[in-house]
Protein backbone atom coordinates (compact mmCIF):
# COMPACT_ATOMS: atom_id res chain seq x y z
CA UNK A 1 0.00 0.00 0.00
CA UNK A 2 1.41 3.63 -0.84
CA UNK A 3 -0.04 5.84 1.21
CA UNK A 4 1.41 9.24 2.93
CA UNK A 5 0.00 11.22 5.82
CA UNK A 6 1.42 14.56 6.25
CA UNK A 7 0.64 17.82 8.16
CA UNK A 8 2.99 20.86 7.80
CA UNK A 9 3.05 24.54 6.31
CA UNK A 10 3.29 25.57 3.22
CA UNK A 11 6.93 27.33 2.03
CA UNK A 12 5.46 29.21 -0.34
CA UNK A 13 2.37 30.21 -2.65
CA UNK A 14 1.68 26.76 -4.82
CA UNK A 15 2.81 27.46 -8.37
CA UNK A 16 -0.52 26.54 -10.69
CA UNK A 17 -0.07 25.11 -14.44
CA UNK A 18 -3.04 24.11 -16.37
CA UNK A 19 -2.80 21.41 -18.92
CA UNK A 20 -2.98 22.22 -22.83
CA UNK A 21 -6.46 20.94 -24.58
CA UNK A 22 -10.17 21.46 -24.69
CA UNK A 23 -10.90 20.18 -20.86
CA UNK A 24 -7.99 21.62 -19.30
CA UNK A 25 -6.52 20.04 -15.79
CA UNK A 26 -5.71 22.20 -13.13
CA UNK A 27 -2.14 21.55 -11.32
CA UNK A 28 -0.59 22.83 -8.33
CA UNK A 29 2.65 22.09 -7.14
CA UNK A 30 3.91 23.31 -3.57
CA UNK A 31 6.42 22.29 -0.67
CA UNK A 32 5.32 21.98 2.99
CA UNK A 33 7.95 21.78 6.19
CA UNK A 34 6.54 19.38 7.79
CA UNK A 35 8.23 18.73 11.48
CA UNK A 36 9.92 16.28 12.50
CA UNK A 37 7.99 14.57 15.43
CA UNK A 38 11.54 12.79 17.11
CA UNK A 39 15.08 14.08 17.08
CA UNK A 40 17.82 13.53 19.43
CA UNK A 41 18.78 17.29 20.36
CA UNK A 42 15.89 19.57 20.76
CA UNK A 43 16.77 21.19 17.36
CA UNK A 44 13.04 22.10 15.22
CA UNK A 45 14.44 20.00 12.19
CA UNK A 46 11.72 19.94 9.35
CA UNK A 47 11.85 17.50 5.68
CA UNK A 48 10.75 19.68 3.02
CA UNK A 49 8.15 17.66 1.34
CA UNK A 50 7.21 18.33 -2.81
CA UNK A 51 3.75 18.44 -3.14
CA UNK A 52 1.33 17.86 -6.38
CA UNK A 53 -2.36 17.94 -6.58
CA UNK A 54 -4.33 17.93 -9.89
CA UNK A 55 -7.92 18.62 -10.46
CA UNK A 56 -10.45 20.21 -8.07
CA UNK A 57 -7.66 19.45 -4.86
CA UNK A 58 -5.13 22.00 -7.28
CA UNK A 59 -8.39 24.33 -7.62
CA UNK A 60 -8.61 24.29 -3.76
CA UNK A 61 -4.65 25.03 -3.30
CA UNK A 62 -4.48 27.91 -5.69
CA UNK A 63 -7.96 29.24 -4.25
CA UNK A 64 -7.17 29.21 -0.66
CA UNK A 65 -3.32 27.73 0.34
CA UNK A 66 -0.63 30.42 0.66
CA UNK A 67 2.61 30.27 2.40
CA UNK A 68 2.84 29.69 6.24
CA UNK A 69 -0.89 28.03 5.97
CA UNK A 70 -0.97 24.65 8.05
CA UNK A 71 -2.36 21.81 6.08
CA UNK A 72 -2.92 17.90 6.45
CA UNK A 73 -2.75 15.77 3.35
CA UNK A 74 -3.02 12.95 2.03
CA UNK A 75 -1.73 11.08 -1.38
CA UNK A 76 0.66 8.47 -2.27
CA UNK A 77 4.70 8.74 -3.25
CA UNK A 78 5.74 8.73 -6.71
CA UNK A 79 9.60 8.35 -7.71
CA UNK A 80 11.14 9.28 -11.08
CA UNK A 81 13.83 10.28 -12.76
CA UNK A 82 15.49 12.59 -15.74
CA UNK A 83 19.06 13.32 -17.56
CA UNK A 84 18.95 17.26 -17.03
CA UNK A 85 21.13 19.55 -19.62
CA UNK A 86 24.64 17.96 -17.95
CA UNK A 87 23.46 14.58 -18.73
CA UNK A 88 23.35 13.56 -14.79
CA UNK A 89 20.25 11.40 -14.14
CA UNK A 90 18.09 13.35 -11.71
CA UNK A 91 15.80 10.89 -9.00
CA UNK A 92 12.48 12.58 -8.06
CA UNK A 93 10.46 12.02 -5.18
CA UNK A 94 6.89 13.83 -4.66
CA UNK A 95 3.60 12.96 -2.68
CA UNK A 96 0.84 13.17 -5.20
CA UNK A 97 -1.96 14.31 -2.85
CA UNK A 98 -5.56 13.14 -3.04
CA UNK A 99 -7.10 15.09 -0.36
CA UNK A 100 -6.26 18.39 1.59
CA UNK A 101 -7.55 20.10 4.54
CA UNK A 102 -6.99 22.90 6.86
CA UNK A 103 -5.22 22.00 10.06
CA UNK A 104 -5.23 25.25 11.99
CA UNK A 105 -8.10 28.12 11.70
CA UNK A 106 -7.66 31.36 9.93
CA UNK A 107 -6.97 32.99 13.66
CA UNK A 108 -4.11 30.79 14.58
CA UNK A 109 -2.36 31.10 11.32
CA UNK A 110 -2.67 34.35 11.57
CA UNK A 111 -1.18 34.40 15.26
CA UNK A 112 1.80 32.45 14.03
CA UNK A 113 2.37 34.82 11.26
CA UNK A 114 3.25 37.25 14.44
CA UNK A 115 -0.59 38.99 13.24
CA UNK A 116 -0.17 39.72 9.52
CA UNK A 117 -3.20 38.83 7.52
CA UNK A 118 -2.29 36.19 4.80
CA UNK A 119 -4.39 37.98 1.74
CA UNK A 120 -6.62 34.52 1.47
CA UNK A 121 -9.92 33.75 2.69
CA UNK A 122 -10.55 31.14 5.57
CA UNK A 123 -12.27 27.72 5.28
CA UNK A 124 -16.25 27.93 5.93
CA UNK A 125 -17.28 28.62 9.65
CA UNK A 126 -17.55 24.75 11.23
CA UNK A 127 -20.91 23.59 11.40
CA UNK A 128 -22.34 23.40 15.60
CA UNK A 129 -21.52 19.93 16.94
CA UNK A 130 -22.54 18.46 19.42
CA UNK A 131 -18.68 18.38 21.36
CA UNK A 132 -18.16 19.93 24.29
CA UNK A 133 -17.87 23.80 25.14
CA UNK A 134 -14.13 23.11 25.99
CA UNK A 135 -13.07 22.04 22.79
CA UNK A 136 -12.12 18.65 23.89
CA UNK A 137 -13.04 16.51 21.81
CA UNK A 138 -15.73 14.53 23.88
CA UNK A 139 -19.63 15.10 23.46
CA UNK A 140 -21.58 16.47 26.68
CA UNK A 141 -23.72 14.02 27.79
CA UNK A 142 -26.28 14.76 29.89
CA UNK A 143 -27.24 13.59 33.44
CA UNK A 144 -29.63 10.65 33.59
CA UNK A 145 -28.78 9.36 30.26
CA UNK A 146 -27.17 5.99 31.83
CA UNK A 147 -30.79 4.25 32.04
CA UNK A 148 -31.19 4.90 27.96
CA UNK A 149 -27.85 3.34 26.82
CA UNK A 150 -27.86 -0.26 25.41
CA UNK A 151 -24.95 -1.14 27.61
CA UNK A 152 -23.70 -1.03 31.33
Amino acid sequence: MNKVVLMGRLTRDPEIRYSNGENALAIARFTLAVDRRFNRRDDQTADFITCKAFGKQAEFAERFLRQGIKVAASGRIETGSYTNRDGQKVYTTEVILEEIEFAESKAANDSNRGGMGGGYQSAPAPMPSPMGAAGDGFMNIPDGIDEELPFN
